[in-house]
């Protein structure tokens, strides 16, 4: 079975708003489970990568494009 990942869109949105929405949801989620997010706050990279590290979680990916960026983070 293949899980269908999850989005949230927190553009807009300014820390510490979007970790708290990622961190949030990460708990309702099963392991394994991917979650792809949407921001524009700089800070956000380092605080999912931050995030991650200290979760246990990893940062399947993160880039950006046209000011928008975009993080993966499988659930551990």
């Amino acid at each position: 079975m293949t899980l269908q990942p999850t989005t949230i869109d927190t553009k807009g949105l300014w820390c510490p708003e979007p970790l708290i929405i990622v961190r949030n949801k990460v708990r309702e989620m099963s392991e394994g489970e991917e979650l792809h997010i949407q921001a524009t706050d700089p800070s956000t990279h380092r605080d999912f990568t931050n995030f991650c590290r200290f979760m246990g979680h990893e940062l399947v990916s993160a880039s950006e494009q046209d000011g928008v960026l975009e993080f993966v983070i499988r659930k551990g």
